[in-house]
């Protein structure tokens, strides 16, 4: 894995060594002599990961983590402050300005790769979901950056894993105040209670008696329902070790004890902003993809999607040598409504017609809206006699029941007619199974619609 590195420090010297550095572990390296310079490098995307030296004239590295945190186009980019200060105010100082870590000089070689290399993987992760969100924004979806740079951090549910009493009630109190917390003591519970409570950060020991704490780091980044989830490893100074192994397995973040509070709370609510960023864009991609396969008035699937996934269970039927029986539906005099009560109208009983259809199915049925007033239904492992019955079943209760329009103001009659196909032969093609079907709801049609009428063939 490589990623592109920026190095900010107005001292030559300290860029020239950050470089060979990096460069010596294959990290494509640029290098900015000053803020202004440092922030149009990252306005043109052109780097994954910022070192940002603290002390420079003009603007300081403080000022130029700010300017990068408050702006949607930069904001997701991790920023590492590399500097000579050591106190925890100023720690806490450059993580409520948005640095995601902050080393201090001399940087171990071992630290400052183990970093570099996690952020950067999860700058990666993240630039996936960001360019699919650019597309899903040109099809109408609110892009979630403004809300990413608005997000305090606050108010998280936060899991902390540490069998030491006065650690765990330590920890607690400083993070009441903003946070909802819990606690495991018993580590072979934790992966258990992780997965089920829906957590926005763990905190994990890595002190624990009788239990490997990295092991636990792994074993919840392996399981689907805490992949995502940051983990912020607790350590003692003598373990460097075990943390750039905790790093290398997906720990998130780490704080040595002894643990400042200021600097517990920033490094808290800078993982959460980025969960809560992840999710947003996670969600975006989802809802991009259920509006790429899904019909925006019904909620049922599009054609598009439909064929291709009608072609599939054709193949599975065949080879499994199970039946698969396809249903065409059209709303009888589906013009009339339009002319007579308005496209408003029109539109109430399309949406109430696939609510109704949608209860008169199994879940491994799939209906979707063909086109218009046509809607398809494949009825996996169904043959023709099922079929009908529920064909019929389906007719009687569109029939029977009118359907309201014009905001339950009024209500009008509704029919429907279906034609029915069922896979034939091991060489019969979805194409086919949907020409007899269509087929069969030209003859219903013809012979006085609101009927149900099976394929011959």
């Amino acid at each position: 894995m490589t990623a592109r590195v920026l190095v900010v420090d107005d001292v030559p010297a300290n860029v020239k060594l950050l470089e060979a550095r990096l460069s010596a572990e294959y990290f494509d390296v640029a290098t900015a002599m000053n803020g202004v310079e440092a922030l149009a490098i990252c306005e043109k995307a052109e780097c994954d990961i910022v070192l940002l030296d603290v002390m420079m004239p003009d603007m300081d590295g403080f000022e130029v983590c700010r300017r990068l945190k408050s702006n949607p186009v930069t904001h997701h980019i991790p920023v590492v402050m590399v500097t000579a200060l050591d106190h925890p105010s100023d720690r806490v100082r450059g993580l409520e300005a948005g640095a995601d870590d902050f080393l201090t000089k001399p940087v171990s070689d071992i630290a400052l790769i183990a970093r570099v290399r996690s952020l950067s993987r999860l700058k990666m992760m993240t630039d996936e979901l960001r360019m699919r969100a650019v597309t899903s924004k040109e099809i109408g979806i609110q892009n979630p950056e403004h809300e990413a740079v608005a997000d305090g951090g606050r108010h998280g549910r936060i899991l902390i894993v540490d069998d030491r009493v006065s650690s765990y009630e330590r920890l607690s109190a400083m993070l009441a105040e903003e946070h909802t917390v819990d606690v495991e003591a018993n580590p072979n519970e934790a992966l258990f209670h992780a997965a089920e409570g829906n957590y926005d950060l763990l905190i994990v020991s890595l002190a624990l008696e009788n239990h490997d704490a990295l092991r636990l780091c792994s074993q919840v980044r392996s399981l689907d329902r805490t992949r995502n989830v940051p983990i912020l490893a607790l350590s003692d100074g003598e373990e460097s070790a075990r943390m750039v192994r905790g790093l290398e397995i997906g720990v998130n973040d780490y704080l040595l004890r002894p643990i400042d509070k200021n600097e517990l709370a920033a490094r808290v609510r800078t993982q959460i902003r980025k969960k809560r960023y992840t999710e947003r864009l996670r969600d975006n991609v989802q809802q991009s993809i259920e509006m790429a396969i899904t019909d925006a008035l019904t909620g049922l699937y599009n054609r598009r999607y439909m064929e291709s996934h009608l072609s599939t269970l054709v193949e599975q039927a065949a080879a499994r040598g199970k039946p698969l029986t396809a249903l065409v539906l059209d709303i009888d005099y589906f013009k009339s409504v339009n002319d007579n009560h308005g496209h408003d109208a029109g539109d109430d009983v399309l949406r109430e017609f696939a609510t109704r259809v949608r209860k008169s199915i199994r879940g491994i049925d799939l209906a979707c809206r063909y086109g218009g007033e046509e809607f398809v239904i494949i009825m996996p492992e169904t043959d023709m006699a099922v079929a009908t019955i529920v064909a019929e079943r389906l007719r009687r209760r569109i029939a029977s029941e009118r359907f309201p329009i014009q905001q339950g103001a009024s209500s009008i009659e509704v029919t429907i007619s279906i034609g029915i196909a069922t896979l034939d032969t091991a060489d019969d093609n979805a194409a086919h199974i949907l020409k007899r079907a269509d087929q069969a709801l030209y003859r219903a049609k013809r012979d006085g619609r609101n009927r149900v009428v099976a394929d011959a063939a």
